[in-house]
């Protein structure tokens, strides 16, 4: 049953995926659909997921590649709005939701484990459905969503602590236990780190490297989690910090392995999470029986209201506050308006961290008693999950165009600085190398003009891009060609299929980097495009402080 449910999960990522992009809708909506029918039927209506699956096996994989992803400079740049979002939104929303619930019936303590269970935004929820986001507003929501996960994992074993082992709470006891959650989460991830970049050191096979990248997530989290610290913040620290390392000690083989191995990885497990949370729909209205179906619908509804309520209330209330308290030029400068401001505080889904608080939320306490509610707390985390998607993801490419956030010229800017600036470096040095190397010179005065062509500043024009565009085009149309010629070879039985593969592996590669080639030409056009067709900002007057 174990691999039925494997591949129908898989299946299921890539059908309903597929067909997703191809009817123009949301993919975790379709998704989350597809999973609540696989629950209905009679083959899969039983089948449950342990929290130990979300918390083990797909966070820390999701959260490292994530990590190795964003942007530390970014983040460097936003670190106050970031953390105020990480840490003090989600102790808001947690009090918000306890409140809402304690007012509907559930005791304080079950109000605030259900508080927990929601109030973390989900990085693979942000990261499924903030596409087109520029890299500022992009790296603010996902690192608030990689470390919001820390803090309400923490707040989540206080409250259990609370409810089940019905000790009395203590703020001196519980300021201690996140400072060291956090602080020993960070500090093991540096270890980890550390210890992974010295193995990369010595370690010059892709496939060794390669495997060693699939192992460093779990290094990193599993000691955190023996270690009763934050398992979510050694991840976070460790990918972090090797993606500051990496371009230093990883090879290019090695790199192109891994990154292949992490896309299509992310991609099965991002979907696959959507269609878990959608199957354990049926089964949590099933088990409901501390309470009827419609009292759990309505708890669900208001607390649903609660989650995204107060998130746009923090937004539009929180800046204001750190703006009258801090009025450095330097941070009046990275103010934003009310309406730029209004993607980040939509962008409030929930997703599979909060499902596996859920469901690792005991079912006795510790006088052998059973929990209350803690079948109601499970079908409300699933609904809520749900009504955020619905509610929040499918508009939210409405909302990124009415808010006209405005284009990062600075990204591509940089890019063309980098490349200029890497020919011109490789210029000077080509008279010593092809010296050194022995190489005739028809060869490097070809280099050489392919160096100055893309160190020249006027590379970078309308009209040469679009001659790039062709270019490219051209030689991919040869490229199909060569292929072409050698599976005939093959055919006819003139080359070996080992011959075959080698060579085809150079072509891939070569395709690999024409299509490189054609993205950023196209993102280059585009760019310029969304620059002269930009209209000016109304509301650049009523700026006001993003965090």
């Amino acid at each position: 049953m174990v691999l039925a449910t494997v591949v129908v999960i898989v299946a299921a990522v890539l059908l309903l995926t597929w067909a997703a992009r191809h009817l123009q809708i949301s993919e975790p909506l379709l998704l989350l659909a597809g999973g609540c029918l696989i629950g209905l039927t009679p083959a899969f209506d039983s089948v449950s997921f342990p929290s130990e699956l979300v918390l083990l096996l797909f966070l820390p994989a999701l959260l490292y590649w994530e990590a190795l992803t964003t942007s530390l400079r970014e983040i460097r740049s936003n670190l106050r709005s970031i953390t105020l979002q990480a840490t003090g939104l989600v102790l808001v929303t947690a009090a918000a939701v306890a409140a809402v619930a304690h007012a509907m019936g559930f005791s304080w303590p079950v109000g605030f484990v259900l508080g927990a269970v929601l109030a973390p935004t989900d990085a693979v929820a942000v990261a499924a459905v903030a596409k087109g986001l520029p890299r500022r507003w992009l790296t603010m929501l996902r690192a608030e969503s990689l470390i919001n996960d820390g803090t309400a994992l923490v707040l989540f074993a206080v409250a259990v602590d609370v409810a089940v082992e019905q000790h009395p709470f203590s703020l001196p006891g519980t300021t201690l236990r996140f400072v060291g959650s956090y602080a020993g989460g960070v500090a093991i991830g540096i270890a980890v780190a550390a210890v992974v970049v010295a193995l990369r050191r010595r370690m010059r096979e892709p496939v060794l490297q390669s495997a060693l990248s699939v192992l460093t997530p779990f290094a990193a989290f599993l000691p955190a989690e023996l270690a009763h610290v934050s398992g979510v913040l050694a991840v976070v620290t460790c990918g972090l910090i090797l993606s500051q390392f990496g371009p230093r000690v990883i090879g290019s083989a090695a790199r192109l392995q891994a990154v292949s191995f992490w896309e299509v990885t992310s991609f099965v497990l991002n979907g696959a999470l959507f269609v878990m949370i959608g199957m354990q729909l049926p089964g949590a209205v099933r088990g409901l029986s501390s309470i009827s179906l419609p009292r759990a619908v309505g708890i669900a509804g208001a607390v649903s209201a609660i989650v995204i309520g107060t998130r746009m209330a923090w937004f539009y209330t929180i800046p204001h506050l750190v703006r009258l308290l801090d009025r450095r030029p330097q941070q009046r400068l990275r103010r934003i308006s009310a309406r730029h401001r209004l993607p980040l505080a939509w962008a409030g889904m929930r997703g599979a961290v909060s499902l596996a608080a859920a469901l690792a939320v005991p079912t006795t306490m510790a006088n052998g008693l059973p929990l209350a509610y803690r079948d109601a707390i499970v079908f409300i985390t699933v609904v809520v999950i749900v009504v955020t998607f619905v509610a929040l993801g499918q508009p939210l490419p409405a909302v990124l165009r009415w808010a006209r956030l405005p284009a990062d010229t600075a990204e591509p800017a940089e890019e063309e600085m980098a490349l200029r600036r890497i020919a011109e470096a490789a210029l000077e040095a080509l008279p010593r190398q092809a010296a050194r190397l022995d190489v005739p010179e028809p060869e490097v005065a070809a280099i050489s003009a392919e160096l100055r062509a893309q160190a020249d500043d006027t590379s970078n024009n309308a009209l040469a891009e679009r001659a790039r565009l062709r270019k490219v085009e051209l030689q991919h149309a040869l490229l199909s060609v060569k292929r072409t010629a050698l599976v005939r070879l093959r055919d006819e039985r003139r080359i070996d299929d080992i011959v075959l593969r080698r060579i085809q592996e150079l072509l891939d590669v070569e395709e690999v980097r024409l299509q490189e080639e054609s993205a950023h030409a196209v993102a280059a056009a585009e760019g310029e495009r969304r620059t002269s067709d930009r209209m000016p900002d109304d509301d650049a007057d009523s700026s006001e402080n993003s965090s």
